[in-house]
């Protein structure tokens, strides 16, 4: 996972986040902008902002992990050598 390109996003979520940039510009800025600078504008915060979404992504993922395995221990854990303790009470 190091030494891994900037974030990339599949090719239907791309042409849906230009066509969502464009729009922004379009209502928000009041300027119009075609693809290739709406494209511009995504990778760039893909390459500048989208590492700080997924480190928080995954933190969070691991806080996750992290509770639930906490739990396993006390979860999954079984009584050893129980066979005579209940034995003994199955014959009084």
């Amino acid at each position: 996972m190091r030494d891994t390109p900037a974030i990339t996003i599949p090719d239907h979520a791309r042409k849906q986040a230009i066509a969502s940039i464009r729009q922004y510009f379009a209502n928000e800025m009041t300027e119009e902008i075609g693809d290739l600078k709406a494209s511009l504008v995504l990778d760039y915060f893909l390459t500048e902002i989208g590492p700080v979404v997924y480190n928080e992504a995954i933190a969070e993922a691991k806080a996750f992990i992290d509770e639930r395995a906490a739990d396993l221990g006390a979860v999954c854990h079984h009584k050893e050598f129980q066979y005579w303790p209940a034995a003994a009470k199955r014959r009084s």
